[in-house]
């Protein structure tokens, strides 16, 4: 199925336009309008080759276990090879033995234990504004052989902006990859990942300016798809004149975590505007809809997706009641943890919580609200994304706080991150030994 493109325009009267680059239809009382590629590539949409994750994940099913203690708001962590490597949002990356990741058992490491690659200050022009900071990071798909890092961060440069660099371990030289991303004290976005084509994948915030969103040549509140060299892939989303061939989509809030499915389909989470939180598939082209669109057809501030024939809806939407604060997120396809195969397992701030979502080919009919039971949150309304329905248990509610990002490890665990010393913690958070490092091993 590909991105719609059927121009729709809501009646508005006495409403003046803003002039966006590519299509632009589906317009509010405000004059914001949803923005359509020319042309996109083929979405070769197929029903999975994965089983759908079909047993109930509980917290029985693992032991948690700090392996690394006394962190400084960690924000992102990846494996490559033997190595592990850690973004602090305050300072610059980490690199850590994996194995001693894997084997830490009864003491924790440090700081210290990691050796530090790249100094806060090493980065040129880098801020630390609010939720900006040295955010995301990834590692060369052919590493070690290609020694290059990938890292997101926020500058001050006559302006708050974000920019994505490559750091060379050989040579120790540093170029700009991606630059002339919007920031602000808020809604930075700042996940990447290397996806299985081998393409970099950027995840962009709408710097508190929503209007960006809609703009295809902004490159604010879009997911951009690049060549390691910050290039547009091969065959790029036609946004138009004006847009930029490096949008893969566009439309969201404040993206922070990405990962894709065995079949490199990616799946985004992204904070949603007082609760409204989203999981969705991206198909190329996608519009998802910010800030015009965040809810189904009952939502009292929000227009719905139903609405809009422009907008693509996500999987999961959590509705107005309902906070997660999602951030990072991971697609867990290991059989070690048997009962957690193959969910989607997504990482909550203000919410507390680790979710794991089971997608499940096809949608039953729903009734237009989502529905808890013993057996978890469905997600099947007849407004969301029909390819699959979603269903969420909650995790760990309160255990670890804040919870910033999650990692399956090359062992097979998975490797939480929590995110205390934000100052955004509450109840007992943080804790003495916070920000730290939880491994999940089977139990």
């Amino acid at each position: 199925m590909t991105p719609p493109t059927r121009r729709r325009v809501l009646a508005v009267t006495g409403t003046s336009l803003v002039p966006l680059a590519g299509c632009l239809t589906g317009v509010d009382s405000d004059g914001l309008e949803l923005a359509t590629p020319e042309a996109t590539p083929d979405d070769d949409w197929s029903e999975p080759d994965w089983r759908p994750a079909d047993a109930r994940p509980t917290e029985d099913d693992v032991d948690a276990t700090t392996v690394v203690a006394d962190l400084e708001i960690p924000w992102d962590l990846t494996f490559a090879d033997d190595d592990a490597f850690l973004t602090e949002r305050d300072g610059g990356v980490r690199r850590f033995d994996a194995d001693e990741l894997a084997e830490t058992d009864e003491i924790p490491l440090g700081p210290d234990d990691g050796e530090t690659i790249l100094e806060g200050e090493d980065l040129p022009d880098r801020a630390s504004p609010g939720e900006g900071g040295t955010l995301g990071i990834a590692v060369h798909p052919n590493y070690p052989d290609a020694a290059e890092l990938f890292v997101y961060y926020t500058i001050d440069d006559d302006g708050t902006e974000n920019r994505v660099v490559r750091y060379d371990l050989e040579t120790d030289e540093l170029e700009t990859v991606l630059d002339g991303i919007p920031g602000a004290t808020t809604h930075n976005g700042g996940r990447i990942a290397f996806g299985p084509d081998g393409d970099l994948w950027v995840l962009t915030g709408d710097a508190e300016d929503p209007a960006l969103t809609q703009d295809p040549g902004s490159r604010a509140g879009a997911v951009l798809r690049v060549t390691p060299d910050g290039d547009p892939v091969s065959e790029p989303v036609d946004w138009g004149t004006d847009g930029d061939p490096r949008t893969y989509t566009l439309g969201h809030r404040n993206p922070q975590g990405i990962d894709f499915t065995p079949q490199g389909r990616p799946v985004l989470a992204e904070h949603g505007p007082a609760a409204r939180d989203e999981v969705s598939l991206l198909r190329p082209g996608g519009n998802y809809g910010w800030d015009l669109v965040r809810g189904g057809p009952d939502d009292p501030e929000y227009d719905g997706y139903d609405e809009y024939d422009e907008a693509t809806p996500p999987v999961i939407n959590t509705g107005p009641q309902t906070t997660w604060a999602p951030s990072g997120l991971a697609f867990y396809d290991d059989e070690t943890i048997e009962a957690w195969t193959n969910h989607v397992f997504v990482a909550g701030l203000a919410s507390n919580a680790l979710y794991a979502v089971a997608l499940t080919p096809g949608v039953a009919e729903g009734d237009g609200a989502s529905v808890t039971d013993d057996t978890g949150t469905h997600y099947d309304d007849d407004w969301l994304d029909d390819r699959f329905e979603a269903t969420a248990h909650t995790l760990f509610e309160g255990e670890f706080g804040r919870l910033r990002h999650i990692e399956p490890g090359p062992d097979g665990s998975l490797y939480l991150l929590t995110s205390n010393r934000d100052g955004r913690a509450g109840d007992e958070f943080p804790l003495e030994d916070d920000d730290r490092i939880v491994r999940l091993d089977p139990a």
